[in-house]
């Protein structure tokens, strides 16, 4: 692994502040630069995270993130780990690497001009390829292991769709089998799968968090159609029971831990795909579960009654609420409300701390951290995961 000498690490130390500075910026002229030079890339991204400028914030952030926490072992693999897993599940290789390096190093002197003179130039490429292969190891390390495991592959691998069943008027889920036959690996509650389709002749990647319990002979997802998303308006408008697509092994960071404290699982809207396995697994383990769940209202709200059903079978070791907040029925007002600090108040189990588990949309998500940490769960206990780039909690 290329590293950074004495003299780049004086310079990236003393010029760290300015880049920081300037960081989204770069990043908000690198994705353009290189979609133009290197259009073959474009089907690795999700347009929509550049149009809102979510894909060059995190850019930004992994970049400053690395700089600053090259030597602290613990916080690199929590900032890498993401970051890993969402190249695993698009197959990233590394000849791609040069790419990014290439219209990162010009985006930085569009947006820095004269100031990036030849040394400040070779200590922040010297740091972006130092940063490059550690993400290439360790990348290299999860695809051997996910090719080695019992049922496992690398890369792609072609898959039938078996049945799509609708969960809500807004998600519907889809089981794929193996095209070949043969068996599939297992994965851990709460990971997902990468997904490659056509969409008219447009290689579209996506991920989806994997809906189906481990150890089954298919892979489950639910996904929401969003009325401005290629591949969900593709998979709910067009992909028909019999049609192929091909799927990347799965891979996530967000799994259930092992203490064997209580479990408390918040989600608004979608971000509750996830919480359905994470809710069996930690069940089938003799954890007590608390779940709490939003949605708008009852017709975009997906397994209810599956999750009612778990109700049933375990009794008092689950309890199940959820919050609508904008009924529109008089049955359902009862349940109008939004999950907030008092909420999580009182249901939070205080017994012993649990292992706190939320997804939804970004505001959502900020909230939940905040009160959660209000409450006094330790950050180490509270979990969490973007369904899109990365983005600051706090």
């Amino acid at each position: 692994m290329r590293e950074l000498n004495e003299n780049q690490l004086q310079v990236i130390k003393a010029t760290a502040p300015v880049v920081a500075e300037h960081a989204e910026t770069i990043a908000q002229t690198f994705y353009p630069l290189m979609f133009e030079r290197y259009p073959e890339v474009r089907s690795m991204f999700n347009m929509r995270h550049q149009e809102t400028g979510a894909q060059p914030r995190a850019l930004a952030r992994s970049v400053v993130a690395y700089a600053l926490n090259r030597h602290d072992p613990e916080a690199l693999e929590e900032m890498m780990a993401p970051i890993v897993n969402k190249h695993v599940a698009i197959n990233l290789q590394p000849d791609k690497y040069p790419i990014v390096g290439e219209c990162l190093m010009e985006a930085i002197g569009r947006v820095l001009g004269d100031a990036v003179i030849p040394e400040i130039a070779d200590a922040w490429g010297g740091l972006y390829w130092e940063f490059a292969d550690r993400l290439m190891e360790a990348e290299e390390v999860s695809y051997q292991r996910l090719e080695k495991a019992p049922g496992g592959w690398r890369g792609e691998r072609d898959f039938e769709l078996v049945d799509r069943v609708q969960e809500s008027s807004e998600i519907v889920s889809f089981y794929f089998k193996p095209s070949d036959g043969q068996p599939i690996s297992s994965f851990h509650s709460g990971q997902y799968i990468g997904i490659a389709l056509d969409v008219d002749g447009q290689r579209t990647l996506r991920q989806y968090s994997l809906t189906s319990k481990p150890g089954e002979d298919h892979y489950r997802i639910s996904v929401k159609r969003e009325s401005e998303g290629a591949a969900s308006r593709f998979l709910h408008d067009r992909l028909k029971v019999g049609d192929h697509v091909k799927l990347l092994p799965p891979v996530g960071e967000l799994i259930l831990d092992d203490r064997d404290a209580p479990v408390f699982l918040v989600s608004g809207g979608v971000g509750q795909t996830p919480m359905l396995s994470l809710a069996e697994q930690a069940l089938a383990e003799g954890r007590r579960v608390v779940y709490l769940h939003g949605a708008r209202h009852h017709e975009v709200h997906a397994f209810r009654e599956h999750i009612e059903s778990l109700v049933a079978q375990h009794g008092d070791a689950l309890t199940y609420r959820f919050f609508y907040s904008e009924p529109i029925s008089e049955e359902t007002q009862q349940y109008k409300g939004l999950i907030n600090r008092d909420l999580l108040t009182e249901y939070l189990p205080h017994n012993q701390t649990p292992s706190c588990y939320f997804i939804g949309p970004l505001p959502f998500m900020q909230a939940m951290d905040q009160a959660l940490d209000a409450l006094g769960v330790p950050e180490e206990h509270r979990h969490y995961e973007h369904f899109g780039p990365s983005a600051a909690l706090r």
